[in-house]
C-alpha cells in the first residue's frame, strides 16, 4: 500500500514537473537579459514593459470581449438553462445538444461559416463584436451545462411549485428562487466564459482584423515576428491574467458544497 502510494506521488510530480518546468522556462526567458547567454546576464522588466508599449490594446481588447462575452452569455444562457430544466423531456435535450454543437466543429470550421454569413457586413467585420459572436456561440454552451448541473441538483420544482401558490409571478420565481439557487454554477459558468474568451485563438485568428488583435492573436504575431524576451514576455502577461482565473475558478467550484462536519 505504502509502495503504490508512492508511485503515484512520485508519478504526479513527475507530470506536473513536465507540465510546469516549460511554463517556468518561459517565464524566465521573459525577465532574461539574454536568455541565450544564461541568467549571468541579469534579469529585467525590460521586456515586459516593451510587451505593454507593443501589445497594450491586444491585451485590453481581450479584456473588453471577454466581459462582453460574458454578459451576453448571461443574459441568454441563464434564462435558457431554466427553461430547458424546466421544459424538460426530448424535446428539451435535442435543443441543448443543438446548443452544444459549435463545441463538436473546429473552431476555425466556425468563424469560416460566420465569415460566409455575416462577413458582407463591413461594419461588424472590421469591429471587435464580430469576434464577440464568436466567442458567445463557443462559450454559450458552458454557461447553460453549468446552470443547469446546479438547477437539477436540487428540488427546483417545489420551490417554485411554493412559490406559485403563494402569487409569486413566473419572473419573480426566475429572479427570487432559481437565480440566488442556481448562483454556484452561473460563477463557475462565468469564471470559464471569461477564461475560454481570453485564451482563444483558432476561431479569433480566423475573425480578427490588424485593427481587431486579440492577446493570444499578438502572442502569436509577437512568436513569430519578435525576439524570444519579447515573446516569453508576452507569454508571462498571459499568465498574469489567466492564472488568477484559474484559482478563482477552483474557489468557485467549493461555493456551495455541504460543509463536512467531524
Amino acid at each position: 500500500m505504502r509502495l503504490s502510494t508512492l508511485a503515484a506521488g512520485l508519478l504526479t510530480v513527475l507530470v506536473a514537473a513536465f507540465l510546469v518546468v516549460p511554463a517556468l522556462v518561459s517565464i524566465v526567458a521573459g525577465v532574461s537579459v539574454s536568455y541565450s547567454r544564461g541568467l549571468s546576464e541579469g534579469l529585467t522588466l525590460d521586456w515586459i514593459f516593451e510587451v505593454w508599449r507593443l501589445y497594450a490594446d491586444t491585451i485590453l481588447r481581450s479584456i473588453m470581449i471577454a466581459l462582453a462575452t460574458l454578459v451576453v452569455t448571461l443574459l441568454i444562457g441563464v434564462p435558457a438553462a431554466y427553461a430547458l430544466v424546466r421544459r424538460g423531456g426530448r424535446l428539451a435535450r435535442i435543443a441543448e445538444e443543438i446548443v452544444t454543437l459549435p463545441l463538436a466543429i473546429p473552431g476555425l470550421a466556425l468563424a469560416l461559416a460566420l465569415i460566409i454569413t455575416y462577413g458582407g457586413v463591413r461594419e461588424l467585420r472590421v469591429s471587435s463584436a464580430f469576434i464577440v459572436i464568436g466567442h458567445v456561440l463557443y462559450t454559450l454552451p458552458f454557461m447553460i451545462r453549468s446552470v443547469m448541473a446546479v438547477l437539477q441538483s436540487f428540488d427546483w420544482r417545489l420551490l417554485d411549485d411554493g412559490a406559485a401558490s403563494l402569487g409569486a409571478s413566473p419572473w419573480r420565481r426566475f429572479v427570487d428562487i432559481m437565480l440566488p439557487n442556481a448562483r454556484p454554477g452561473i460563477l463557475a459558468g462565468a469564471l470559464t466564459v471569461v477564461t475560454l474568451s481570453i485564451g482563444e485563438f483558432n476561431l479569433t485568428w480566423m475573425l480578427h482584423t490588424p485593427l481587431t488583435k486579440t492577446l493570444p492573436v499578438g502572442l502569436a504575431d509577437s512568436y513569430a515576428s519578435m525576439r524570444l524576451e519579447i515573446a516569453s514576455a508576452y507569454t508571462l502577461v498571459f499568465f498574469v491574467m489567466i492564472v488568477p482565473l484559474l484559482v478563482a475558478m477552483q474557489a468557485v467550484a467549493r461555493i456551495g458544497e455541504p460543509r463536512r462536519t467531524a
